[in-house]
């Protein structure tokens, strides 16, 4: 990815320490052209992967949908919210860019067994390992969900990432002077800054939160958000950030 990808979504907004971060407009009307576009594909189409994908697609970037039933009418909406998008099997969701997993946990792994990863793909796992009514995370899942991919899949550039938050803050992730931080955590230093500046790109403050052992750290912190918003009644407008001085 082309430095000008950050460049172009850029507006200047102070980070506290004189640099300027990008801030990205939400609600596009339709898809921008742009000459850096990342192709990403993202399996599934709950909540948080439609609306990553819709508003990746609407900054420009080319994207597919990695769905068990490519043609089927359920995708209709998505896609026409969605601006150039399109749908594919899973397997062929693996040639891409970037690949982000955003599938329950009971079949995560199931979706990694049939991905086709290309050899410089970057997987992104959102994956949260929920166990019924909140009662934690499953372990089976430990050490993390993205380090049984990373072993399922072979791959070395996983990346853990979008998981931390709800969708309504992935929509819109305004609130005001603030900016909601998005941990994102892996071993492969080039992998994490593209994911960190489609982070950005999307308007939040992306943060390196280290290595890949630090994923279960990144599922912790979903959790505790999960039951701030839904179980102490706090709602999902809510969003964790980072002061700086």
């Amino acid at each position: 990815m082309s430095s000008s990808f950050r460049d172009q979504n850029a507006a200047g907004v102070d980070d506290g320490e004189g640099n300027a971060r990008p801030v990205t407009p939400v609600g596009v009307a339709q898809r921008e052209e742009r000459e850096d576009s990342v192709d990403i594909s993202v399996i599934g189409t709950g909540n948080v992967g439609r609306t990553l994908g819709r508003r990746w697609a609407e900054l420009g970037h080319a994207v597919r949908f990695g769905v068990r039933d490519p043609g089927a009418a359920r995708h209709d909406d998505t896609l026409a919210a969605s601006p150039g998008a399109t749908t594919v099997g899973v397997a062929e969701a693996g040639r891409a860019d970037v690949v982000v997993v955003a599938v329950p946990w009971a079949a995560a792994e199931a979706v990694a067994r049939q991905l086709a990863l290309g050899e410089a793909t970057i997987l992104v796992d959102a994956v949260n390992p929920l166990l019924p009514g909140l009662a934690g995370l499953d372990p089976a899942a430990a050490p993390s969900v993205t380090a049984h991919l990373a072993t399922r899949t072979g791959s070395s550039r996983v990346v853990k990432a979008f998981n931390t938050t709800g969708a309504g803050n992935m929509a819109d992730p305004g609130y005001g002077a603030a900016r909601p931080v998005m941990p994102v955590a892996g071993d492969d230093a080039e992998a994490k800054a593209t994911v960190l500046e489609l982070a950005d790109a999307l308007g939040f403050d992306g943060l390196d939160a280290g290595g890949l052992g630090a994923a279960q750290d990144l599922e912790h912190l979903a959790l505790a958000w999960i039951r701030l918003a839904y179980q102490l009644g706090n709602g999902p407008n809510i969003a964790w950030s980072l002061l700086r001085r």
